[in-house]
């Protein structure tokens, strides 16, 4: 359904060709990264999407959804401020470096109702924009019809003076594929989630994933299940497993759960996990109660004994757990209990 014009986000007023909210360029997944002279390169961030609008003393964030972030990041408001262009719409990605690696847990705790707390976070974990695209240059000219392999020199133009202080860098490019193979390594230390290819020759493409693709990380992890849940309404059929990793006390801490299955494979996981019913479980941190997210799972779970190994592939670990659900590869009946520790992430 439709939002009413009174549901509709609260931007301020701007006079620019491209105005929020804008719906940006989206990507395609895909499992390899493409080859092809017509390929521009550039790694892919763990962070917020965001629309920058600056017009003269004003600036705008918009997300990706088309909702405003300008409140949750004072700092980067101040900081599009003090930059020499009046005048730019700039599509990038907002993070925050803790210790070195991009921290997506600091940017959730942006979201916060009380401007205090968001002020004071912006004072302590203060981000960035790592600037990829420019819509609008700082003359006001609209960009989003000319080739994107214009709209990055015109970017690296318009931010040519950036300097280390400054809340704006601009994001890698390349068109050579091997270096953007080599990011999946050498950016993932730090919080790269994949590689972004984008067609050079083609326009901005708004809301479409016509000419932009993602790849992202695999990444794996050897798990402990230390405990399972039965699906909903049907007590004799497996819903999720519930997998753990020691810490440095040798403690097995709850960090996630996979429920990926087909029909076939849940009946096998039945025989396969029931006879360890009754085992101690996780003897650190344990699972919670329902989640908000779903309607199917319950705050029962069944204790395991801590014997089944599997590997799962996840998208991120943060905050001493996966991020989202993972999808189970296969048992490791070769990988003892104990070597399943948090070093491996």
């Amino acid at each position: 359904m439709a939002k009413s014009a009174a549901a509709a986000p609260a931007f301020p007023k701007l006079s620019l060709p491209v105005m929020p909210p804008y719906p940006p360029m989206e990507a395609k997944a895909v499992a390899q990264i493409p080859s092809g002279a017509g390929w521009l390169y550039e790694p892919k961030w763990d962070g917020f999407r965001v629309l920058a609008f600056r017009d003269g003393d004003t600036v705008a964030l918009q997300s990706k959804a088309g909702q405003p972030l300008t409140r949750y990041f004072p700092e980067l408001v101040a900081g599009l401020l003090r930059l020499t262009p009046k005048t730019f719409v700039i599509d990038g990605e907002i993070v925050i470096l803790e210790n070195g690696k991009l921290s997506f847990d600091d940017l959730l705790m942006r979201i916060h109702p009380a401007e205090s707390r968001v002020r004071k976070l912006a004072e302590q974990t203060p981000a960035r924009i790592l600037a990829f695209d420019l819509l609008v240059d700082d003359r006001g000219k609209d960009l989003t019809a000319t080739p994107l392999s214009e709209r990055r020199e015109r970017l690296q133009s318009m931010l040519k003076g950036i300097r280390k202080t400054d809340v704006v860098e601009i994001s890698p490019a390349s068109r050579d594929r091997d270096e953007a193979q080599g990011w999946m390594k050498d950016y993932g230390k730090i919080g790269c989630d994949g590689v972004v290819a984008k067609l050079a020759d083609e326009p901005y493409h708004s809301g479409d994933r016509d000419a932009m693709q993602k790849i992202k990380r695999l990444r794996t992890a050897d798990c402990v299940v230390g405990g399972f849940r039965y699906a909903s309404g049907d007590s004799g059929t497996i819903g999720s497993l519930l997998l753990g990793l020691y810490d440095d006390a040798g403690k097995l801490d709850h960090v996630g759960f996979t429920s990926s299955f087909t029909a076939e494979e849940r009946a096998g996981l039945t025989k396969i996990v029931e006879p360890l019913k009754g085992g101690s479980g996780f003897s650190g941190r344990a699972p919670g109660g329902p989640s908000r997210w779903s309607t199917e799972r319950t705050g029962e779970w069944e204790p395991l004994k801590p014997e089944l190994v599997c590997e799962v592939r996840y998208d991120h670990f943060s905050g001493g757990r996966f991020r989202h659900g993972t999808k189970l590869l296969r048992w490791r009946p070769d990988k003892k209990p104990r070597q399943c520790t948090f070093d491996q992430l």
